[in-house]
C-alpha cells in the first residue's frame, strides 16, 4: 500500500520510495528512508498530508505520498 492510502492516526513503516531522484534525496535529508516509522497526522482535501517522521512534522503532496510504499508498523 502507499502512504496516500493510509489512515489518519496510524503508524507505518516505509518499505520503498519510488519517486524522482531529486525528491528522494530531499526525503533522505529529512530522515525519511526505508524502514523509517511514519505517523499520518492529518490529510487535506487537496491530497496533501501532514506526517510525523523522527519527531518532526512534515507536509508532503499527494504525488510524493503515492510514491512511498509502506506497511503497518507493529
Amino acid at each position: 500500500m502507499t502512504l496516500h492510502d493510509g489512515k489518519i492516526g496510524n503508524a507505518y513503516q516505509v518499505q520503498s520510495i519510488d519517486i524522482d531522484i531529486s525528491i528522494k534525496r530531499r526525503l533522505e535529508a529529512i530522515g525519511l528512508i526505508e524502514h523509517t516509522r511514519v505517523v499520518i497526522l492529518n490529510e487535506k482535501r487537496n491530497g496533501s498530508m501532514i506526517i510525523r517522521v523522527r519527531g518532526t512534522r512534515w507536509a508532503i503532496g499527494r504525488a510524493i505520498a503515492k510514491g512511498i510504499t509502506v506497511e503497518e508498523a507493529a
